[in-house]
């Protein structure tokens, strides 16, 4: 079986894919509400000199999502900020006039009285609203799919949720939070979208421009030319390619969405030209847990199939490697502790870049030696066991 598979997307529509609810407006709006967390501060963007070397191209920079709120993982960007704004809302006030400081006063938990927030979570988002949950003083309840790992969901459950790991695939875990909101009054808190529930996964993809908004940022008036994102319902992805689309105008990257094989329901549905979404069913099974989404998100799809040039489904070994690349530096290059889930479009890049196998395909990817690739690691060894496991 072949490691990889690719697909170019011919059907690219800048315009499409700058919707303005991703604009730096948006961004800079999500980052004022994240600053104002006393556990705030932006997570690195290291520049592996070495390794961009190696691979004969200008720059490798990674963002490197471990540091976030001391969670280990990204995700507590989109869930706290959707939940401040839902919790803003019930307020009647804009998010801009509520701070951190606001939302876990004992005064404003009186006004807003018990909420519980529901998700379903491989690990990462669910420790994330449980976190903030907790930080709001209010109640959380967490699903998990099989198969799920039993120290994510003891971190979970450390946050003060309710936690428990379903006999259900992902998909089937979020139709499960879905009900048991409407059964209780309470308050879902997920990523993807559905008929009638697209605000809060709007809010959420707003919240991961936080991480983005930083490298611009970071990168102080450089440009990336080829941005690698990894893929499971599509949020975080679509979020990054929207922004990017936005503040690059003409200096345009090549964007590249990395999906796992087990779970590649964009990669089927771009593949079948049909415009229509399609689902991957099953278990679902592969190492990149955050990635076994077998159904995108809705509001994000349309982003991705204007907005990504390159789709790309990988086997867990391409990840692994990713991980071992990243966990083992060359001189001079920082050392990234990178999860299975969080190395995968890093992983791709290096498909590309080191396997001489692939010159070819690279040179069809446009890389060349003054191509400067952004990646993001998503996570870090959020389940340390299996991290040692494929590392070791």
């Amino acid at each position: 079986m072949k490691n990889f598979r690719y697909l170019q997307n011919r059907h690219i529509n800048c315009q499409q894919a700058r919707p303005c609810w991703l604009n730096l407006q948006a961004a800079e709006k999500a980052q004022r509400f994240h600053k104002s967390f006393p556990q705030y501060q932006p997570t690195p963007l290291l520049g592996l000199s070495s390794l961009a070397k190696r691979c004969s191209i200008s720059e490798i920079w990674l963002k490197d999502e471990s540091y976030r709120f001391g969670l280990n993982a990204f995700k507590v960007l989109g869930g706290s900020y959707a939940m401040g704004s839902y919790l803003a809302e019930r307020l009647h006030l804009d998010l801009r006039e509520l701070s951190y400081a606001a939302l876990t006063s004992q005064s404003v938990k009186q006004q807003l009285g018990s909420i519980t927030f529901v998700t379903a979570t491989d690990g990462n988002h669910g420790r994330g609203v449980a976190w903030t949950a907790a930080q709001f003083g209010q109640a959380s309840v967490v699903y998990m799919p099989r198969g799920s790992s039993e120290e994510r969901l003891q971190r979970i459950r450390a946050e003060g949720a309710r936690a428990e790991i379903t006999e259900m695939n992902y998909d089937e875990a979020v139709r499960l939070a879905k009900q048991k909101a409407e059964d209780n009054g309470w308050v879902v808190v997920q990523d993807t979208a559905w008929q009638g529930y697209e605000q809060i996964p709007r809010l959420i993809m707003q919240g991961y421009t936080t991480m983005a908004l930083e490298a611009l940022q970071q990168l102080h008036g450089q440009l990336p030319t080829h941005i690698f994102v990894q893929a499971g319902v599509g949020s975080f992805a679509a979020a990054v390619i929207g922004f990017f689309r936005q503040v690059c105008g003409k200096e345009q990257p090549v964007f590249t969405v990395v999906e796992a094989s087990a779970a590649d329901c964009l990669y089927r549905s771009i593949e079948a030209e049909d415009g229509k979404l399609h689902f991957v069913d099953g278990d679902l099974h592969t190492i990149m847990a955050g990635l076994a989404c077998g159904e995108p998100n809705p509001i994000a799809w349309p982003i991705l199939q204007s907005g990504a040039n390159w789709f790309v489904s990988i086997s867990d070994a391409v990840a692994a490697e990713g991980m071992r690349i990243l966990g083992n530096p060359l001189r001079g290059d920082q050392q990234v502790i990178s999860g299975e889930s969080g190395a995968a479009g890093f992983a791709f890049s290096m498909q590309l870049l080191l396997h001489p196998i692939n010159a070819a395909l690279r040179t069809r990817f446009g890389l060349n030696e003054d191509s400067r690739v952004l990646v993001f690691s998503t996570e870090g060894d959020t389940d340390a066991e299996q991290y040692r496991r494929i590392v070791w």
